[in-house]
C-alpha cells in the first residue's frame, strides 16, 4: 500500500468523523424539539477507506418529546473526537514520511 493510499484512507476517516460530529451537534440542538427523530450515523467500508451516511433512527417518538438522550449523544462526542485523531495522527505521519522521502531524494 502506497502512502498516498494511507494518507486518503485516514482523510476519509477524518471526514466520516466530521459526518459524525455534525449529526451529534444537530441531536444536542433538537433535544427539546418536540416529535425530533434522532439522526444516527452509519460507516460504512469502501475502498479504500470509510464513508458515513446519516439517517433518522426510526425510533418511536410522541408529539410532546423527542428520543434523544443525551448521554449517549455526548459519548457519540468523545467517540468522534477520538476517532478524528487517531485518523490526524496516520495523516501526519504520513506527511512526515513524504517530507523523509523528498529530502532523500534532493539530496
Amino acid at each position: 500500500m502506497s502512502i498516498s493510499a494511507i494518507m486518503g484512507i485516514s482523510l476519509s476517516g477524518m471526514q466520516a468523523q466530521t459526518t459524525r460530529l455534525a449529526a451529534t451537534a444537530n441531536n444536542v440542538a433538537n433535544a427539546m424539539t418536540p416529535a425530533y427523530d434522532r439522526l444516527e450515523t452509519q460507516f460504512t467500508s469502501r475502498m479504500p477507506g470509510v464513508s458515513a451516511t446519516v439517517s433518522p433512527s426510526g425510533g418511536q417518538t410522541f408529539d410532546d418529546t423527542s428520543n434523544v438522550d443525551l448521554a449517549s449523544e455526548m459519548l457519540s462526542l468523545v467517540e468522534s473526537e477520538i476517532g478524528f485523531k487517531a485518523n490526524a495522527a496516520a495523516w501526519e505521519t504520513g506527511a512526515d514520511i513524504w517530507d523523509v522521502l523528498l529530502s532523500i531524494k534532493r539530496d
